[in-house]
């Protein structure tokens, strides 16, 4: 299994909600930095919000559609 970062988020809780949106549509997907991020505050490195690279189609694409949903603001 090959992990690549799809996202980087700026705080924990937007990178919970990508993950689960991610996990709900099958995707596995794992969050790097989270504890640092949470200690140090955001702004300084992100979330690095990683997949599969053989879900990295799948997930961007995803994410992309959530993105530009306004149903989402």
């Amino acid at each position: 299994m090959s992990l690549v970062v799809v996202e980087t988020l700026f705080d924990r809780i937007a990178g919970e909600i990508a993950r689960g949106r991610l996990q709900s549509a099958g995707i596995d997907a794992v969050l790097f930095d989270s504890g640092i991020a949470s200690v140090i505050g955001s702004g300084l490195s992100g979330v690095r919000l990683m997949v599969d690279a053989n879900d990295e189609g799948a997930a961007r694409a995803l994410l992309d559609d959530i993105a530009g949903d306004p149903s989402e603001d």
